[in-house]
């Protein structure tokens, strides 16, 4: 069967192939040109980090320092735009959309990017519409309780929820966090129950005020808690001990099966052309080995991201994804 195309005189061309092939075959070429001068000439105006929370907190803060580190290798104006808002879905969202040509970019962190897919069982953007560029810091959280509270270890907390379950709850400023503290409670036979606040700083003050018996908190809100002895840090959830608390001990230590370590990193849609995701990955991983991005991001409570390939960085998004969508049925928590 002979395919008929309206065209059918060749185009005068120098590529011989290229007279016989149908429109869409043109198209293609034409838009992959057309991508490919994109890529050569860019950036050659301003470029957007969209954060999708609000100003002052950790991933703020980085993309901030990531702006300004970038504007004089990239010779141009970097725009951090601050779009808070339901799980950060508004600014995860807000990118995903966007033109896939290197000028808007999220600061995206576990919160929109790993827990909103186990969480949710609807969003309006898939891990796909994405394209990792590079880790920039990572971080455990740290288990905080009342300086006041009798408890002075994590057994001690945990075996006084298990007797009195009625009086033992948590804070959790985020379903990521209570999903966290969830599976605490599943690793340690814990008894605590959820009580939900806007922000970090709301749970670290209801553990000060004993309105709650604790909670699992990013390191940053906790730091001046801690500090002035307002509350005693029992635990951290990272592999390791943190620099910042090196008489704390880990989860792994106390023998419970409860280490995470978040993660804030750089995306651009899906479709960014190859040749702008290489440059951004090499200049981010660049900036964040620098003494200043390292004394900068321990100042937070972060650790400077080791270095890894965009798609390693994919990888451990698609292992995390999968591992918190089983604690989550298992947990039965839902942000929806």
């Amino acid at each position: 069967m002979r395919l008929h195309y309206e065209e059918d005189k060749p185009m005068k061309t120098t590529l011989p192939w290229l007279s016989r092939a149908p429109k869409t075959v043109l198209a293609i070429a034409c838009l992959a040109a057309s991508l490919g001068a994109a890529a050569a000439e860019w950036p050659d105006r301003p470029i957007t980090i969209v954060v999708g929370y609000a100003p002052g907190g950790a991933n703020d803060v980085i993309a901030r320092f990531l702006a300004e580190k970038l504007q004089p290798v990239l010779k141009q104006t970097i725009i951090v735009e601050n779009r808070a808002g339901v799980a950060s879905i508004v600014g995860a969202q807000a990118v995903a959309r966007a033109k896939p040509d290197g000028y808007t970019l999220l600061m995206g962190a576990s919160g929109p990017m790993v827990f909103n897919h186990a969480l949710y069982s609807r969003l309006p953007y898939k891990p796909s519409d994405f394209a990792p560029i590079s880790l920039t810091g990572t971080f455990p959280l740290v288990l905080i309780a009342n300086k006041d509270d009798p408890a002075r270890n994590v057994k001690e907390l945990v075996d006084a929820s298990i007797r009195n379950p009625e009086r033992s709850n948590y804070g959790a400023s985020a379903a990521s966090f209570q999903l966290i503290t969830e599976l605490f409670n599943e690793a340690t036979g814990a008894k605590f129950s959820h009580i939900g606040y806007k922000g970090s700083m709301e749970s670290v003050s209801a553990v000060m005020s004993k309105t709650v018996s604790m909670t699992i908190i990013d390191p940053g809100p906790a730091a001046t808690a801690i500090s002035s002895g307002r509350a005693r840090p029992l635990a951290v959830t990272s592999a390791e001990r943190m620099k910042q608390y090196p008489d704390i001990p880990t989860m792994k230590e106390l023998g419970i099966d409860s280490t995470v370590t978040l993660w804030s990193g750089l995306f651009a849609p899906a479709n960014t052309p190859p040749e702008i995701v290489k440059r951004l990955h090499a200049e981010v991983e660049r900036i964040v080995t620098t003494p200043d991005a390292r004394a900068r991001l321990e100042s937070l409570g972060v650790t400077a991201a080791a270095s890894s390939s965009p798609a390693q960085f994919a990888e451990l998004i698609d292992g995390e994804i999968a591992r918190w969508k089983q604690v989550a049925k298992r947990s039965g928590v839902k942000a929806d």
